[in-house]
């Protein structure tokens, strides 16, 4: 096994469940923020919701593969590539696509929508293409990939807080109302303390081999930005719905990854490395994407 596959992760059962309420908590918020009849509006325009589906589900696939046969890093390594994007669109593209003067009802229609799906496009498009990545056979070989533990994971930290949201938000229209600004907020303090423990947690091993993920995660993150935003210039889509798209395709759930990673993939450290790397990165991205475009 590779040096940088050793990487002992402290990470204990506790803080595994405590990152996945925090997550379930983030997709609670989102299904707060949905406005039923802004997407009916939304839907009744489903050429940019297509759109922005192939862009996350297609494009972005097929450019990671691209980017990993061109770098050819280390195969636990391209896998966490593949993960990420496989992950659905990450909950703080939202906040990011209202800041960045985007259309945010699209963006929540988006997340939405893809975090629904997740419970059969994670799993379909890793499984796809890491099937094709090369020197990964035997890896997968080694690991037991309990698929419908995956489908139970992911219905806990998305299907079942999402039904939860729209219900409350139909019941309870003002309670929704007032509990989405705090639940957002609690939810972001704890998904970054958590991801900020983790990383002090186990600060030597991540210095010592982060120059393996650093630049192929930044150049596999401004790629997702640019394929979302110009394939949306390319159908002719407005500025703030290529804002948006760019957003929803740049920004990726890497805490579902690192869930799924913890729960799965222990033994592989460049996967962590990648998923841990990318959740910092894509906060910093998003802030300074959206501040940029905030000011055009």
């Amino acid at each position: 096994m590779n040096e940088i596959d050793q990487i002992v992760i402290n990470f204990s059962e506790n803080n595994l469940g405590l990152l996945n309420f925090c997550l379930g908590f983030l997709t609670f918020g989102v299904a707060l923020e949905i406005h039923l009849d802004k997407v009916k509006e939304i839907f009744q325009q489903p050429k940019k919701i297509f759109i922005g589906l192939l862009s996350q589900w297609v494009l972005l696939p097929t450019f990671t593969l691209l980017l990993i046969y061109v770098t050819a890093p280390h195969p636990s390594i391209a896998l966490g590539l593949v993960l990420i994007a496989s992950c659905p669109g990450g909950n703080i593209s939202n906040y990011a696509t209202h800041l960045a003067k985007g259309n945010t009802i699209l963006s929540i229609t988006m997340t939405s929508i893809v975090t629904l799906l997740a419970l059969v496009t994670t799993p379909v498009i890793f499984s796809l293409l890491a099937k094709i990545i090369p020197d990964t056979s035997l890896l997968l070989k080694t690991i037991e990939l309990d698929k419908k533990a995956i489908f139970i994971t992911i219905i806990q930290l998305i299907v079942l807080p999402l039904f939860i949201g729209i219900l409350l938000k139909i019941k309870k229209p003002l309670w929704a109302q007032k509990l989405k600004r705090p639940v957002n907020i609690i939810s972001m303090i704890i998904f970054v303390g958590l991801v900020i423990g983790a990383l002090l947690s186990n600060l030597q091993n991540i210095l010592e081999h982060l120059h393996h993920v650093f630049f192929l995660v930044i150049i596999h993150n401004l790629i997702a930005y640019i394929i979302g935003y110009y394939f949306g210039k390319i159908n002719r889509l407005s500025e703030a719905d290529c804002r948006t798209i760019s957003m929803e395709t740049g920004i990726q759930n890497a805490g579902l990854g690192l869930v799924v990673i913890f729960s799965f993939f222990q033994t592989l450290g460049g996967m962590l490395l990648v998923a841990a790397w990318w959740g910092v990165w894509n906060l910093i991205s998003a802030f300074l994407v959206s501040t940029w475009w905030s000011k055009k």
